[in-house]
C-alpha cells in the first residue's frame, strides 16, 4: 500500500476482549460500513442493528439519547443541534394541515413563533391561553379536535407552575398529545406525570458550561420511532463531538442543579425582603402563588429567579449595569450567573391583554444563578439593588 493510500486507510486499533475505556470514544465520523453488500442490505431493510450515516444515528449521539431517556423516565430519545431544533422538528413531525394546537402566552418566545407563524403558514391553527386557565383548556378540547397541547413548567421567565396532572389528564381524555418543554425543571423532574413528549434544550443544564448547543425529544418508543425518519430528513442532527461534550457535562448535572437551586433560593429570599422589589417570582418561596403546586410537583425549584423592580425600566437598567458577577447574556443553566432585562425577553407580538397575562413588566429582571460563591452573588445583587435608587 502506497503512502497516499495508507493515510486514507490507517491501521485499525481494536481493544482486546475485556479491555474497556472508562470514557466512551467520540465517533467523529459521518459514515459507517459493513463488511459485505449483503450485510449492508440487511441493515437497510431493518434486519440487523448498526450504523450507516450519522445524520440518522451515531454511537456517541445514541449513548446520549439512551442516557437522557433513562433520566427522564421514558423509553427513547432523539437529540438535535439545538433546543429550538428539538421544538421545531417535534412540531413539524407531529402536525399536519388542519390540526389544532393549544399553547400558552407564558411560553418561550421562539415556541410561540413556531406555533403561530411557521405552523400557521401550513394550515395548523392554534388557541393561546394562560397557563393558569385550565378551564379554558378544557373548553377548547371539548369544542374541537386538538392534536397537541404544548406547555412548559416553570414558565420562562416568570416561573409560573403548570398543573401538569390536570393538563395531561385533559389532553389524554381528548385524544391530544401533551408536549412539555421541561428545560427549566431538568431531567430529574416531572417524569412521573403522563406527559407524552418532553423537549429539552441541552444547551442549558445538560451541558452546564455554556459552550455547546443541543436539544432533546424524549418519549415512549412508538412516538420516537414515528418521528425518527422525519428528524433525519429535516437534518437538524447533533454533532458527535457536541454529544460527547454534553455527556461530559451530565456527569456533574445533579451536583450543579442542586447547588444552583440552593443559591437561587437564598437570592430569592434577599430580593423578597428588599424595599426596591415589587414582587419575586420563584416557586420555592411560600409567597409564590403556586408554591403548593410546585412543592407537590418538584424536587428542586431551579436556578431561575425573576422579580419586578418598583422603579420600572430605568431601575432595571441601573440594576443590570451595576452587577459585576452576572453577565448580561441570553440562555441559562450554565456555571456562570446571567441577567436578562425585559427588553431582551421578546413578546412584542403579543396583544396588550396577552402581555398582561404574561406578567412581564417594564421592571422585570430574570437572573440565572450559576456556581459562583453564593455569598459573593448575594453581595453583588445587594449592591446592584442599592444602585436602582429605589
Amino acid at each position: 500500500m502506497k503512502k497516499p493510500t495508507r493515510v486514507n486507510h490507517p491501521p485499525a486499533v481494536e481493544l482486546p476482549p475485556g479491555n474497556h475505556p472508562l470514557v466512551a470514544p467520540i465517533y467523529q465520523t459521518v459514515k459507517f460500513e459493513f463488511d459485505t453488500v449483503a450485510e449492508t442490505e440487511r441493515y437497510l431493510r431493518g434486519e440487523r442493528p448498526g450504523f450507516f450515516y450519522s445524520r440518522a444515528s451515531n454511537p456517541t449521539t445514541r449513548q446520549l439519547e439512551q442516557l437522557l431517556a433513562e433520566l427522564q423516565g421514558r423509553e427513547d430519545c432523539l437529540v438535535t443541534a439545538s433546543g429550538v431544533g428539538a421544538i421545531s422538528q417535534t412540531l413539524l413531525s407531529l402536525t399536519k394541515q388542519a390540526d389544532h394546537v393549544i399553547c400558552f402566552v407564558e411560553t418561550y418566545n421562539p415556541t410561540r413563533y413556531l406555533i403561530r407563524r411557521l405552523l400557521g403558514r401550513f394550515g395548523v391553527t392554534h388557541t393561546m391561553l394562560s397557563i393558569e386557565d385550565v378551564a379554558g383548556v378544557e373548553r377548547t378540547l371539548a369544542a374541537q379536535p386538538v392534536r397537541l397541547l404544548f406547555f412548559e413548567s416553570p414558565t420562562n421567565p416568570i416561573t409560573k407552575i403548570a398543573d401538569i396532572g390536570a393538563l395531561t389528564r385533559l389532553a389524554r381524555a381528548a385524544g391530544a398529545l401533551s408536549v412539555m418543554d421541561n428545560t427549566f425543571a431538568g431531567f430529574h423532574q416531572h417524569g412521573a406525570y403522563e406527559v407524552d413528549i418532553f423537549v429539552h434544550s441541552l444547551t442549558k443544564y445538560a451541558s452546564g458550561t455554556g459552550d455547546v448547543m443541543g436539544g432533546a425529544v424524549i418519549a415512549r418508543s412508538e412516538l420516537i420511532r414515528g418521528m425518527r425518519t422525519d428528524f433525519g430528513a429535516l437534518g437538524g442532527t447533533l454533532d458527535p463531538h457536541a454529544a460527547f461534550l454534553i455527556l461530559r457535562g451530565l456527569k456533574t448535572y445533579f451536583v450543579r442543579y442542586q447547588a444552583q437551586s440552593a443559591s437561587a433560593a437564598r437570592i430569592a429570599g434577599l430580593l423578597a425582603a428588599h424595599p426596591a422589589v415589587e414582587r419575586v417570582h420563584y416557586p420555592g418561596l411560600p409567597a409564590h402563588p403556586q408554591h403548593a403546586l410546585a412543592v407537590g410537583q418538584m424536587q428542586d425549584f431551579g436556578s431561575i429567579v425573576s422579580f419586578d423592580l418598583k422603579g420600572g425600566a430605568a431601575a432595571g437598567r441601573r440594576f443590570a449595569d451595576a452587577l459585576e458577577l452576572f453577565a448580561l447574556a441570553a440562555s441559562l443553566g450554565s456555571t456562570e450567573s446571567l441577567v436578562v432585562t425585559p427588553q431582551m425577553m421578546g413578546g412584542r407580538e403579543l396583544s396588550a391583554e396577552q402581555q398582561r397575562m404574561s406578567a412581564i413588566t417594564e421592571g422585570t429582571i430574570r437572573l440565572s444563578i450559576g456556581l459562583e460563591d453564593p455569598d459573593d452573588l448575594l453581595e453583588d445583587v445587594a449592591r446592584a439593588l442599592a444602585a436602582t435608587g429605589s
